[in-house]
């Protein structure tokens, strides 16, 4: 079998099916990664993300994920906003939800892109006479997606530790597909972040403490929707109107202007940004119905009328100060705890 064929033919079957770029790397092409892994968890940097600690060692060395594995094909989804994620922040009574959460939920749309793409490569193999074995994973499983995405030349991790790219700027996810074939790799990118500093500079939480770094507990993306229980008061006031996610350190990033469209419907805004007043008042159905399909609906109901009560103490509405007293008895402790520290924030506003 042509290898050097195979993958090209595989590479051009990705972007038919949707992706924006695929690229190739070996299994063991990160041995640092397991090292920078350790640091972040011994310093506690990990927060509540237990699993990350569990899993230390499948997520430190891909190779001992699945050891039949010869190739892992990193492949780029692009969902570039359309508008200016960070102007919903200056309407403190609107709801900011990031942008890869407006649509329909990634991992559906991703893994069955990646599934159609693996099927079709197993396929391709076994015509000229070659078994192969796949596994494709989508962010769920511990598969360091950034460093091995660097690795295979689709991007590199910025100052802010997320993924940048000179074809599409910073908006796009990362599916995998491992696979027991033995494929041509690609070179890996490197940094060209240069002296800019405009994602660690935005940050309203200061979770980076150094570039490179990030400290999850303080990052209002990992605060939102990672964190049970009540969040930090010394935090709380820094969230904004931020309830689900936060886009800032992607938004100001200069390689966004070479940001492509996103060519799946299915991440077009259906979210948007709604008043505040209309999602404090879901119940658990409500919240179901409203965000069915939306990666919003994983953090339920509790967490996500916490976090809207944050943003409610940051907007300085004293017209929502009868809706906040209504839920200073929510069954939810973190619920409670967060309107009784919405009451005083607006009081002290008025």
């Amino acid at each position: 079998m042509d290898a050097a064929g195979l993958k090209h033919r595989l590479v051009a079957k990705a972007v038919e099916e949707g992706f924006a770029a695929a690229r190739v790397c070996r299994p063991d092409a990160i041995p640092e990664a397991a090292g920078r892994l350790a640091v972040f968890v011994g310093k506690g940097r990990h927060g509540q993300m237990g699993w990350m600690a569990e899993r230390m060692g499948w997520r430190g060395d891909p190779g001992a994920l699945w050891p039949e594995a010869r190739s892992v094909v990193m492949l780029a989804e692009v969902y570039t906003p359309e508008g200016d994620p960070l102007a919903v922040l200056e309407t403190p009574e609107r709801a900011a939800v990031s942008c890869y959460a407006q649509g329909r939920d990634y991992h559906d749309l991703v893994k069955k892109r990646l599934k159609r793409v693996g099927r079709w490569l197993i396929e391709a193999a076994e015509k000229g006479s070659v078994p192969a074995e796949i596994k494709v994973f989508v962010d769920t499983a511990p598969v360091m997606e950034k460093p091995l995405a660097q690795a295979a030349g689709l991007g590199w991790q910025g100052k802010h530790t997320n993924l940048v790219s000179r074809e599409m700027g910073s908006w796009f996810f990362l599916g995998a597909i491992f696979t027991t074939l033995e494929l041509p790799v690609d070179g890996a990118e490197v940094d060209h972040c240069g002296s800019c500093r405009a994602c660690l500079d935005i940050c309203p939480t200061g979770a980076f403490p150094a570039p490179y770094q990030l400290d999850a507990r303080r990052c209002i993306s990992y605060l939102t929707i990672e964190h049970k229980g009540p969040v930090d008061e010394a935090l709380r006031g820094l969230l904004g109107n931020r309830i689900y996610g936060c886009d800032d350190c992607l938004a100001v990033c200069p390689w966004n202007k070479f940001a492509v469209a996103a060519r799946e419907k299915g991440y077009a805004a259906r979210v948007g940004a709604p008043p505040l007043a209309e999602l404090a008042v879901l119940d658990d159905a409500a919240f179901r119905a409203r965000f069915s399909g939306s990666p919003v609906k994983r953090i339920g109901r509790d967490r996500f009328v916490r976090n809207v009560l944050y943003a409610i103490g940051n907007s300085g509405e004293g017209a929502l100060i009868p809706l906040v007293e209504s839920l200073f008895f929510d069954p939810d402790p973190a619920v409670a705890d967060a309107a009784q520290w919405a009451l005083r924030r607006l009081k002290s506003a008025c």
